[in-house]
């Protein structure tokens, strides 16, 4: 069916924009590639060729164990150096796509998954982020009544509101004009019913001609039913109604959150002696300003002042990160259960949440609990080596955790306290101090807390002491500004406190650092400094030695208080610019990182933690690369439901993914490898018509992509790219009514 499917959509995809391809290639029908990136770059001879960036050419390059020769071509920063076979109209004119602005990969920007509608201006290339992004509206015409969609027609539940409900009540009416016909892709046949056994959304299902009949009684009467396979289902592989999903949290439980009927009082017991401690603190601080003579016997007298905390952190359940665990970074928006549960599937071994905000989370905020939910495959353990340290069990490891974003202490310890109440299966809880919108950063969140050291250790020792079991960790930026890097002092200060707590209270108690190679500044320009992050590497491994030079030996420090680890060490984890198994093994031997955290790279190419694990490029076919947009379509109705509302939602999300997919560029028609992820193609031929349509930078192409699978969009569905460059020259789009 998909096969029949694309077929008629690549009939269908004429274009008229030729000019590009050589005159004895041109047609009146051509099926559209990416949008043409015409350049002229002279070698040596001055020849004209396609060059690119910073690095030699490398030898014989190994693709899916064949080895593909190299010439002596050089490259020019930022620019793919794609073979010469493959290179189209080679012109004077540079193009003026620009570079998309990846801000929104990693960080929580307005990001409404519900309703809206937006209309874009047509036949003009565009610059920037589309920030106030909407995505129109979609539903049934008629709003089934839930007492009658997982019904038999003779058999409803009782409706508590009666002849006052407002909504259908009539099934026959329901499903011949109350929703639109039933889809034909996957062969008609629902995929949640195929997978479980039974499909959650009854009658609302745009599949449920493949799970439903009409019987014919005795009487005469004809009643429409819904069908189950009993071999196929398993009452106890989730934790709710949608099968393998975990880290439920119910509706009582989000009420009693907004109700403040949720006692989370160890947060608001350590946080009242964490501001008497602070005035204790500020006391010492101007008598130290206004005093002379001997320091030491100031301290002394300080000290007998103090009150020791009321609680101390429980231990820890132990973690592990080597090379063998790559980790898919937290990503809002895309970073959803469906395409973590296919990056597992390629060998990703740690995941993450998206971004939820603290004080949602303590408010009990739907949208922000939802985005806790964990696939089965992301509950089990990672894969670690049979040797590994001391102490660590595997057994009681798993891949997912969950990253928070607060701007204060108490919302911070209070959205963990919850976290950890409520939601059972955590690696650990993760404080985002890395996102560099200005939405986030002005109100003191995100990399701002990188020029507030103080008040990021109070957040990571108030997490430390609520969190249970759990561990606490933090990702963080090189610093705010391009010329100050700061992460230095501050994983020091992870590692040991600041100097004023050190010796009373002991080290934070941080289980793990993500350090991402860039500053706030920065965003997501220029490349990631590899180079800093090693130098804090190195740094880290140099604290086992430290620790015994710290001011107070007296004592043994409580393990409490130390990271997760047998030897007090944290774990260190670099970010950045991690496209290839190449990139990822160098980075691991020469930059003394722990694992390396992959993030635009997951979205662009999935498979990368395939090639990580096999230690090969992989030169994926169209085939295959669309095969993964149909089990994303797949994976998404099982999370979101394959109603209306289920196919919408999956489908929005598809697209997000696929704005980043089409930048993908295949190993086999390249030149020069490890590929960058900073580098985009010239103008380029593809090897076959759909290799061509999965790299179109147009967004109605990708809207194309999701028909196949999920059939034609609803007529209220609005797709507004996050770069304003994928929508240029889009003519209107009509959905199906």
């Amino acid at each position: 069916m998909a096969d029949l499917s694309l077929k008629r959509q690549l009939e269908e995809k004429i274009i008229t924009t030729t000019k590009g391809k050589p005159e004895e290639e041109t047609s009146t029908a051509v099926i559209s590639g990416p949008v043409l990136k015409k350049i002229k770059i002279e070698d040596k001879n001055g020849s004209i060729t396609a060059v690119n960036e910073h690095s030699e050419p490398n030898d014989d390059a190994n693709v899916n164990g064949k080895t593909t020769e190299t010439n002596s071509r050089t490259k020019v920063k930022g620019m793919a150096l794609v073979k010469l076979e493959y290179l189209i109209d080679i012109a004077l004119n540079k193009s003026s796509n620009p570079t998309e602005n990846d801000d929104a990969a990693e960080v929580h920007g307005k990001d409404n998954r519900d309703n809206g509608g937006s209309k874009k201006s047509k036949n003009k290339k565009q610059k920037g982020q589309n920030k106030e992004r909407k995505f129109g509206s979609w539903g049934d015409a008629i709003k089934l009544c839930n007492t009658r969609a997982h019904h038999s027609e003779f058999s409803p539940a009782v409706c508590n509101f009666g002849a006052n409900c407002k909504m259908g009540h009539d099934l026959r009416e329901y499903l011949e004009s109350g929703k639109r016909r039933d889809l034909d892709t996957f062969g008609g046949n629902c995929p949640v019913w195929e997978a479980h056994g039974r499909c959650h959304d009854g009658w609302k299902c745009r599949f449920v001609g493949s799970h439903s009949k009409e019987i014919e009684h005795e009487d005469g009467r004809k009643e429409l039913v819904l069908t189950e396979d009993p071999t196929r289902i398993t009452e106890t592989s989730g934790e709710d109604e949608r099968t393998g999903v975990f880290n439920i949290v119910g509706t009582d439980e989000k009420l009693a959150l907004s109700k403040r009927r949720m006692k989370l009082e160890k947060s608001e017991k350590y946080f009242s002696w964490l501001e008497k401690d602070s005035k204790e603190m500020e006391k010492i601080y101007h008598k130290r300003k206004e005093t002379a003579g001997d320091g030491r016997e100031l301290k002394e007298e300080n000290r007998a002042q103090f009150i020791d905390p009321p609680l101390l952190p429980s231990e820890k359940r132990r973690i592990y990160f080597n090379a063998q665990t790559p980790v898919l970074a937290p990503l809002t928006t895309q970073g959803n259960l469906p395409f973590r549960r296919m990056c597992v599937e390629f060998g990703a071994q740690v995941t993450y949440s998206e971004m939820a905000f603290a004080m949602p989370l303590v408010q009990g905020q739907k949208n922000d609990w939802a985005l806790l939910k964990a696939h089965a495959t992301e509950i089990s353990p990672p894969r670690v080596p049979s040797t590994i340290v001391k102490g660590y069990d595997n057994s009681k490891d798993l891949k997912f955790g969950a990253q928070i974003e607060s701007n204060q202490v108490m919302p911070a310890m209070k959205a963990t306290e919850a976290l950890t109440a409520l939601v059972p299966h955590l690696r650990v809880v993760d404080l985002n101090c890395g996102c560099p919108i200005d939405v986030i950063c002005k109100d003191g969140g995100g990399s701002a807390l990188l020029d507030s050291h103080s008040k990021l250790e109070k957040m990571v020792r108030g997490m430390n002491i609520v969190s249970q079991d759990i561990p606490i960790t933090v990702k963080i930026r090189m610093g705010t500004k391009d010329s100050k890097p700061t992460a230095n002092q501050l994983i020091e200060r992870m590692a040991f406190g600041g100097l004023q707590c050190r010796d009373r209270l002991g080290a934070p108690g941080c289980a793990a650092i993500t350090l991402h190679g860039r500053s706030k500044q920065q965003r997501y320009t220029k490349d990631a400094n590899w180079e800093y992050i090693a130098q804090c590497a190195a740094l880290v491994k140099s604290y086992n030695e430290k620790k015994n030079d710290l001011a107070d030996t007296i004592r043994e420090p409580d393990a409490r208080t130390q990271a997760n680890t047998p030897n007090g060490n944290m774990y260190f984890i670099g970010n950045g610019d991690c496209y290839s198994h190449v990139q990822y093994l160098d980075n691991i031997q020469n930059s003394g990182v722990d694992s390396i955290m992959i993030a635009r790279g997951a979205l662009v190419k999935p498979w990368i933690f395939e090639e990580i694990e096999k230690g090969d490029y992989i030169d994926k076919s169209a085939t295959e690369r669309l095969s993964y947009i149909e089990k994303f379509a797949r994976y998404g109705l099982e999370a979101w439901g394959s109603d209306e509302m289920g196919v919408g939602l999956t489908r929005r999300f598809l697209l997000e993914w696929l704005s980043f997919a089409h930048r993908y560029v295949p190993v086999g028609i390249l030149d020069h490898l490890p590929p960058s992820l900073q580098d985009r193609p010239p103008a380029y031929r593809s090897r076959d018509d759909l290799e061509t349509l999965l790299a179109s930078e147009n967004y109605i192409d990708w809207i194309k992509i999701s028909e196949m699978f999920l059939g034609p969009a609803h007529k209220d569905f609005t797709f507004v790219p996050k770069h304003k460059s994928n929508a240029y020259e889009a003519p209107d789009y009509e959905a199906e009514g």
